[in-house]
């Protein structure tokens, strides 16, 4: 198993933060590159606890599906998506954010496990960490950027 940790920090309220992170919208901005895009359950505005989203987008040149449900939320302090069906043989995105005098913590702890043995190891080490470490650190961008200007 995988596990990809991210700290980021965004000048405005935690709310703001928190509301832009679980936002269909904002994230397909985000993922602009892989031309990411909404087809199933909530494709728009604020996903909530128990629903679900079904994105496709286009990586290592191959269109490929995810279907992740919200799984935990504490509103404004920490939400999960975890797949219900796509490439991953697990995957489970915790998002957890703290305030301090006026800076929202957003900490990112992505978790996944590969299919087909050594190979999706092998995968894994040599091109997807550094793809979804990659795919995150966009998304924190525009996060930042879209939470900064609300504020």
């Amino acid at each position: 198993m995988t596990t990809i940790n991210l700290t980021t920090k965004i000048k405005a309220p935690k709310q703001i933060v928190f509301d832009a992170s679980r936002n269909i919208d904002v994230h397909q901005q985000s993922t602009s590159k892989s031309n990411e895009v909404a087809i199933a359950g909530v494709t728009s505005g604020l996903i909530n606890l128990n629903e679900t989203v079904t994105w496709r987008g286009k990586h290592f040149g191959f269109y490929l599906t995810h279907k992740s449900r919200i799984t935990a939320m504490n509103f404004n302090n920490y939400f999960v998506d975890e797949m219900e069906e796509g490439k991953f043989k697990f995957f489970k995105h915790e998002h957890f954010f703290e305030e301090e005098n006026g800076v929202t913590i957003m900490k990112d702890k992505m978790q996944y496990e590969t299919p087909f043995g050594i190979f999706g190891e092998l995968f894994d080490i040599l091109f997807l960490e550094k793809h979804l470490t990659k795919f995150l650190l966009e998304r924190n961008r525009i996060l930042k950027q879209v939470s900064e200007k609300q504020n």
